[in-house]
């Protein structure tokens, strides 16, 4: 999970999931710090897709940044495909093991 040595408010370094609950409870303009923090994810997420377009696994935090910003990618084949796995992938039963 990518984190950043930013402080926002106090209260501790930023990863992915701590970044997109801060924003989707903000009411008006985005903290800065936290803003671009996310524009950067999206945007190594979107990279990292880009470079695996038939076999990127997104992670669950990973799917929260780019689920956030999935208006972005509308129509976009790779980002639907990106979603589709990750869906199927969550609803997989577990892998028994021996």
């Amino acid at each position: 999970m990518a984190t950043n040595s930013s402080n926002v408010d106090g209260v501790g370094a930023l990863n992915y999931q701590r970044a997109i609950d801060i924003a989707r409870n903000t009411e008006g303009d985005l903290d800065p710090t936290v803003n671009e923090y996310l524009e950067r994810a999206v945007a190594d997420i979107w990279g990292r897709i880009g470079s695996e377009p038939d076999s990127y696994l997104l992670s669950k935090d990973e799917f929260a940044v780019f689920n956030f910003y999935i208006r972005r990618f509308e129509g976009v084949p790779q980002a639907q495909q990106a979603v589709a796995r990750y869906w199927r992938h969550a609803h997989e039963p577990p892998v028994a093991r021996d």
